[in-house]
């Protein structure tokens, strides 16, 4: 194994040098918070039914329909084999921590199988993730209805190398652009749009902030796509490495009925590759494009899919994408550095 670690290290594209981790809504990637509940062994198991059946009707706990009411005793030797939830402490009508199940039941409820309550600590939302899971089934068991693709692109193990061998050739794209930016005295940021059912780069852009204010290497290359269908706002031409190919197949040729061909809507169903994260301005304008998936290199202060906001999880908006960060993630950080160097080359000038 160690010739070919080494075979790798020299390889132009070391897909193992970097991993491309999924960024998660908040509610993905919370703690797991924990609520108080009354619970109580269960000493005749023939009860079991009985009891589950009148404690729903009793306490409903309606927030916690992933939690299950029964778990088997955790403690080996127990004289008991199960336990059951009676409620919630703050169901319980201000009862205080140290309880007897007389005091939690009224006075018709048939005790039978029931032994004294005691306090658990349970999960009280249900997971999203399988990290999520693990931590909350620890406290008690629950039920868990796994996104498996998530999953996979927690482990980092979502891509198969052939897809990370073109991913990495679409960043190294970005980052020649950013380096061309750079050049011509504009920020190092560089985007490519990607058409992955073709495998085909649609446009590259880079920061042209030089000559208006809200040319960022986004929203550039969202204009660069918006031309190949056709239209655009902008010329970019002074900027030798700011590109766009058309189409492989020509959007505007009429079928043989003579109605127009089918044309996306911008960026749909399009890949995006940038190398710092897109700010709040570039993430609205890739909602609004309606971008597929966006991966990133590095992230940024005010960064608006993962650092300061998450605008692609929001469930208000009309459109949401995957978003996916870390894709050659030194290499997009050293470009702070080739700024650093630019400028310091200008001031002695």
């Amino acid at each position: 194994m160690e010739p070919q670690r080494k075979r790798r290290k020299g390889s132009a594209c070391d897909t193992d040098s970097w991993v491309a981790y999924p960024v998660l809504s908040d509610e993905q990637s919370q703690d797991v918070e924990l609520i108080e509940a009354f619970a109580a062994p269960i000493v005749d198991k023939k009860e079991t039914s009985r009891l589950v059946r009148e404690l729903n009707g009793l306490y409903p706990m309606i927030t916690l329909q992933h939690i299950k009411r029964v778990r088997a005793c955790k403690e080996e030797g127990s004289p008991h084999p199960l336990e059951v939830l009676v409620c919630l402490v703050s169901d319980a009508h201000g009862q205080e921590k140290m309880v007897s199940i007389d005091s939690l039941l009224p006075s018709d409820f048939r005790r039978d199988g029931l032994g004294e309550p005691f306090v658990v600590k349970v999960p009280a939302r249900p997971p999203l993730t399988r990290p999520q899971f693990e931590i909350a089934s620890k406290h008690w068991p629950l039920a868990f209805h796994e996104d498996k693709q998530v999953t996979v692109a927690l482990k980092g193990e979502l891509f198969s190398p052939l897809q990370k061998a073109k991913m990495h050739m679409y960043m190294t794209t970005a980052l020649t652009a950013a380096k061309a930016g750079r050049e011509g005295g504009m920020e190092a940021v560089g985007a490519v749009a990607v058409d992955p059912a073709m495998d085909r780069i649609i446009a590259v852009s880079h920061d042209c902030r030089g000559k208006h204010p809200l040319h960022h290497a986004v929203m550039v290359c969202i204009d660069l796509v918006a031309r190949s269908q056709g239209g655009g706002c902008y010329s970019y031409d002074q900027y030798p490495a700011c590109h766009f190919s058309s189409p492989s197949s020509n959007p505007f040729e009429n079928t043989s009925e003579g109605e127009p061909a089918f044309q996306p809507y911008i960026c749909t169903g399009y890949d995006l590759y940038v190398t710092r994260e897109p700010c709040v301005m570039c993430a609205m304008a890739l909602v609004h494009s309606r971008i597929g998936r966006v991966f990133y290199g590095t992230t940024s202060a005010d960064g608006a899919l993962g650092t300061k906001y998450k605008l692609h999880t929001q469930k208000d908006l009309n459109h949401r994408f995957e978003v996916y960060r870390g894709l050659l993630s030194k290499q997009c950080e050293d470009l702070n550095g080739l700024e650093d160097h630019f400028e310091k080359e200008h001031l002695k000038e």
